[in-house]
């Protein structure tokens, strides 16, 4: 991935707009645990305290970053409000 100045905040809104690669963005087992241990950290705080959180995923032009409030986690999705979706696999970081 590029470097923290190369990251496009965006709006959730524009991500329904946005196409997602089926790759997957990390690179070994420890990266992918750490990073659904911080989306439940995230929904627990969304659901519990209504906080926002900075999640940095790629699509197929780049990185691109969004403070929003995780709403839901599946296998394959993290579910933000009004039911946009990003991929689990194109989720790169997550600040909470």
């Amino acid at each position: 991935m590029g470097t923290i100045n190369q990251i496009k905040h965006i709006e959730k809104e524009q991500i329904p707009f946005l196409h997602f690669p089926h790759q997957e963005v990390l690179n070994n087992k420890r990266e992918k645990r750490d990073r659904y241990r911080k989306l439940r950290r995230a929904l627990t705080l969304g659901n519990l305290e209504h906080l926002k959180v900075k999640i940095v995923f790629a699509d197929d032009e780049g990185a691109k970053e969004v403070e929003t409030t995780v709403w839901g986690i599946t296998e394959k999705s993290v579910i933000l409000k009004q039911s946009t979706v990003i991929p689990l696999e194109r989720v790169i970081s997550i600040v909470n």
